[in-house]
């Protein structure tokens, strides 16, 4: 990525120190931060701004200073189901990684109020100690509560919103709310309310109580599988949504994609929906590749693929 000129430095320096301005708990806002380490790709350039926020205060302060200046703003959770470009990200990157938003909070109702920063992994762990059956499915998936709430996330025939009760979330003003999730509009990789507002964490019923034991097993049922069954190098996850009725791997792999390579991105010889990064790939090497797939596919075929990883802080629309 080429540095930024001088009168783009200066200006987010100053956009820097006005953020900075409203937080009282050490929370710090760093320039340039490098996001490609922080992504299961590890591809792509630096956020102008990036903030860990340790509490929802000093959330919400950012949220309203940014949006006062008129920054756009990302969320960033584990990394994973999203490709940043080779420029990097405008604005502010927001990261709860900060252990405030880990909790995870069984409730007399037999209910767990799980914090958005908590690793879906570390959510199956502490919910088999504590004997919580229904959570095993999400084994696996390299993200957290809130991106899995934004993605609706699924694995192994279950959906993140299989297991909701309710979101608490706040807007890019700020404001905090708890909706119930007959109030939410949840789909296919997707809850709308989550387009443009951040989840805080939410509340989960779980299908019900279980020797420890036991959900540990099927948790390790489902670990083997995903092992079998998906590349161990570098990606995203998988690159394109499952048209209606039909799976996108197959497509691929029928159309004989499976090998093909842009620079050290490759579709994965062990599952087609998967493009993983042999080693020093660019996100303009994913790009290319992802067009050269669906065009193949779209020839082949007839069929459109929609990409399911994001593009973090562009459209797909601009890019394809």
């Amino acid at each position: 990525m080429n540095p930024p000129a001088i009168a783009d430095t200066s200006t987010w320096d100053a956009h820097r120190a006005a953020l900075e301005a409203v937080l009282v708990d050490g929370t710090r806002v760093r320039r340039e931060e490098p996001l490609a380490p922080k992504t299961t790709m590890r591809v792509g350039g630096a956020a102008r701004l990036y903030a860990e926020p340790a509490s929802e205060e000093a959330l919400a302060a950012l949220l309203r200073a940014a949006h006062s200046r008129g920054l756009a703003i990302r969320l960033l959770g584990r990394g994973s189901n999203l490709l940043v470009p080779d420029e990097g990200v405008d604005g502010l990157v927001i990261s709860l990684v900060h252990p405030a938003w880990s909790a995870f909070e069984p409730r007399a109702d037999g209910c767990v109020w799980v914090g958005a920063g908590l690793r879906l992994k570390n959510l199956c762990g502490l919910a088999a100690k504590a004997g919580l059956a229904g959570f095993e499915f999400l084994e696996g998936i390299p993200g957290n509560v809130g991106g899995a709430l934004r993605m609706n996330a699924g694995a192994m025939g279950g959906w993140m919103f299989d297991i909701v009760e309710e979101v608490r979330m706040m807007s890019l003003a700020g404001e905090v709310t708890v909706r119930a999730k007959s109030a939410l509009h949840v789909g296919y990789r997707h809850c709308s309310e989550l387009d443009d507002a951040i989840a805080l964490g939410a509340l989960l019923k779980p299908a019900g109580q279980a020797d420890g034991d036991t959900v540990a097993r099927q948790i390790d049922v489902y670990r083997r599988k995903r092992q079998e069954s998906q590349p161990r190098e570098p990606s995203a996850g998988c690159i394109f949504k499952n048209p209606p009725g039909n799976s996108a791997g197959r497509l691929i792999d029928e159309c004989g994609l499976k090998g093909e390579r842009v620079g050290d991105a490759e579709v994965s010889p062990v599952h087609a929906n998967f493009i993983v990064n042999r080693g020093r790939a660019t996100a303009a090497d994913v790009i290319e590749l992802v067009r050269r797939v669906r065009a193949r596919v779209r020839a082949a075929r007839g069929v459109e693929l929609q990409p399911e990883v994001l593009l973090f802080g562009r459209d797909w629309e601009d890019a394809l």
